[in-house]
């Protein structure tokens, strides 16, 4: 249905999405017991709020941090930093190495909020390279979401399969050796192959015209803000989230951290911390274009009214991706995959992978996954981390329509669905094979049983 209504119909994203996510709930009443056909539309709805309650204000802070970042000159001044470090042949590797390093704090939707500015800014003045810097951004910030905890997938996944801290630390630690790697495969490598054979365009994204972009380029240094009010809206949100990450995470080992926690999970909350952000990107834009506060007031709006498009369409998406998951494929795949003999780190992943492609939720394959795998742990002759690893391996696969993060990277990105396919989709399935093979190696080589 949804290949028919987007791809071949060519419908709105919204639309097709929420008329997909009705046929898959209208299937689910007659195959699966207990789903009741009149409440396939309130189900349609509810998972729709309940989408919108995750991303609906990140998108809409989101999208007044890119106009106001791009606008005000402080993307173009951070990218011109960049250029003062690494040569525009190798510029895709400050933004890999940003958005690697960026995601072990921040989920992977809100890395991308904060440097897709950057990544078509870096386009703008260089002139080319835009699928490249998709793919790197995209790439890292995946790899250290799926395998690095404490994002939520890997952390569950670990305490799942083990009690205690040195499953977690030793996740930690393997995550990353599997992290890096797979992401400079699936981000530089496969970054640069692509980006010989696709040339995207800047399009209209979040308010801002490829045009401004263009003329933001060649702006000279001095009319543009500081490096540290560029930087900052970034670095607000990276540091108050991190915080939050940080207490909870640690708190059990420091216990004097929990008499922090209820100011750190309110500043912590992407809720908060973006809004923030999106004041001090909104205020430097303010200064820097010095127009009168009207003129400031509509751009915003309009930044607000791109963004409450993506967060609908996003939100479609999660809606599709849940009527899927109501049909209970996961479970019935899961259960049908794990006795295949082909080793439990192997019918892990393959489980994982095929959830995910299912249902869309990187983070539901792995949950799904870990709990059909918790109960065979004791059989493995390696350690319990790797476990957690090729199920994140198999839970990253293949973003695709059902997928809301396919959404963000396409509409923030200002992609087509087939530039997105052949990027972020792309991107996303190398990053599971080449992640794949990395823990068998590791776990042949070194298996710390």
């Amino acid at each position: 249905m949804v290949v028919l209504l987007l791809v071949v119909w060519d419908l709105p994203a919204f639309l097709g999405l929420v008329i997909s996510a009705l046929v898959v709930g209208v299937v689910d009443a007659a195959l699966v017991p207990g789903v009741v056909f009149g409440t396939i539309p309130g189900k349609v709805a509810s998972a729709f709020g309940s989408n919108m309650t995750e991303v609906g204000i990140p998108i809409l802070m989101a999208a007044i941090i890119g106009k106001s970042m791009t606008e005000s000159g402080a993307a173009n001044r951070i990218v011109r930093s960049f250029h003062s470090i690494v040569s525009d042949k190798n510029a895709d590797f400050a933004l890999w190495g940003s958005s690697t390093i960026l995601a072990i704090p921040v989920f992977f939707d809100n890395v991308f909020y904060l440097l897709a500015p950057l990544a078509r800014s870096m386009r703008a003045r260089i002139g080319d390279n835009y699928a490249l810097y998709i793919a790197v951004v995209g790439g890292g910030g995946a790899a250290t979401h799926a395998f690095v905890p404490p994002t939520p997938g890997p952390l569950t996944v670990a305490q799942k399969l083990g009690a205690g801290q040195s499953i977690l630390g030793m996740t930690i630690v393997l995550g990353l050796a599997v992290a890096i790697p797979s992401a400079l495969v699936s981000g530089i490598l496969y970054g640069r192959f692509i980006n010989k054979r696709l040339d995207i365009p800047l399009r209209e994204s979040m308010g801002t015209t490829a045009e401004d972009l263009e003329q933001q380029a060649e702006q000279s240094l001095e009319s543009l803000p500081s490096f540290f009010e560029s930087l900052l809206p970034i670095l607000i949100a990276v540091l108050l989230i991190a915080a939050g990450t940080t207490v909870d995470t640690f708190q059990d080992v420091y216990p004097v951290l929990k008499g922090f926690q209820p100011i750190t999970n309110f500043i912590g909350n992407v809720n908060f911390s973006l809004t923030l952000a999106a004041i001090v990107s909104a205020l430097t834009y303010l200064r820097m274009d010095d127009f009168p506060r009207q003129v400031w007031q509509d751009e915003l709006t309009d930044a607000l009214q791109n963004g409450g498009n993506i967060a609908a369409i996003t939100s479609s998406g999660g809606a599709f991706g849940a009527m899927l998951a109501l049909s209970n494929i996961g479970p019935v795949v899961a259960n049908g995959l794990s006795h295949l003999g082909i080793g439990l780190l192997l019918t892990a992943w393959l489980i994982a992978l095929i959830v995910r492609v299912a249902q869309g939720s990187t983070t539901v394959a792995m949950i799904t996954t870990g709990g059909i795998m918790a109960p065979l742990t004791s059989q493995l002759t390696v350690n319990p981390a790797y476990l957690v690893l090729a199920i994140g391996a198999g839970g990253i696969a293949c973003s695709w329509y059902n997928d809301s993060g396919f959404w963000v990277v396409k509409e923030i990105g200002g992609l087509t669905q087939a530039e997105t396919l052949k990027t972020w989709t792309a991107v996303t399935c190398l990053l599971s094979v080449s992640a794949m093979i990395l823990v068998i190696v590791y776990s042949t080589i070194l298996p710390f049983a």
